[in-house]
């Protein structure tokens, strides 16, 4: 594990070893695609961010390409939308990691940091990956809310904040404190899936920016 500049202090490196079934995927895909980054993807955002967003896991062609959390892929068009209307990103978001997007009092991570098979990590995969989830949260000085994005997202981030995921059950648009002076919301993921089919549309996404930024503004 090696130090990176923003003060988060245990990060995967590039050939992360800890889930076989990851590794082996990450050395298939740098075959395949050999322009992609194909490497756990490190999160995005300054460490004195209040705000903390935890996704699922790279995509493929997503983030797995582009080395940067939701950049590449649908997902991102909402999320960095949503962002920016809500003052938590500015600059041009362009589905590329040089395209001067910068997020504002917030922080990207994915509960996995390597791209799964299927875009499907296992129970046991996100598990192994808490560690860095864990430190994520460890050293965010002055966080004060976290928007999980799923139930997996939820699940992990409710058990790295202290808590047990059976006692703070995940719903959308959801609020809980597990741990004291840190919110968490629920959201359902903003994939392609989910809003093609109505699960979540983009005001319902915007609904809980709107009370995270409310939450903060009134801090």
């Amino acid at each position: 594990m090696v130090p990176t500049p923003t003060g988060v202090r245990l990060q995967p490196d590039a050939d992360c070893p800890l889930c076989p079934r990851l590794a082996a995927f990450r050395q298939d895909n740098r075959a395949r695609f050999p322009d992609h980054a194909n490497a756990p993807v490190p999160s995005f955002g300054p460490a004195s961010a209040r705000l903390l967003i935890v996704g699922l896991a790279p995509g493929l062609h997503g983030a797995n390409r582009t080395g940067r959390p939701f950049t590449g892929d649908y997902a991102g068009d909402l999320l960095y939308e949503t962002l920016a209307l809500f003052g938590f990103a500015r600059g041009r978001y362009d589905r590329r990691p040089d395209d001067g997007l910068e997020l504002v009092d917030c922080r990207i991570v994915n509960s996995a940091r390597c791209v799964p098979p299927e875009n499907k990590p296992t129970p046991a995969e996100v598990a192994t990956c808490r560690r860095f989830l864990i430190d994520e949260l460890e050293h965010l000085p002055d966080l004060r809310a976290v928007v999980a994005l799923g139930t997996v997202a939820h699940a992990s981030t409710v058990t790295a904040l202290g808590g047990r995921a059976s006692r703070f059950p995940f719903a959308h648009g959801a609020r809980h404190e597990v741990r004291p002076g840190v919110a968490l919301f629920d959201s359902y993921h903003c994939s392609r899936y989910n809003t093609n089919t109505g699960r979540l549309t983009p005001e319902m996404f915007h609904t809980v920016f709107k009370a995270v930024r409310d939450l903060l503004d009134a801090a």
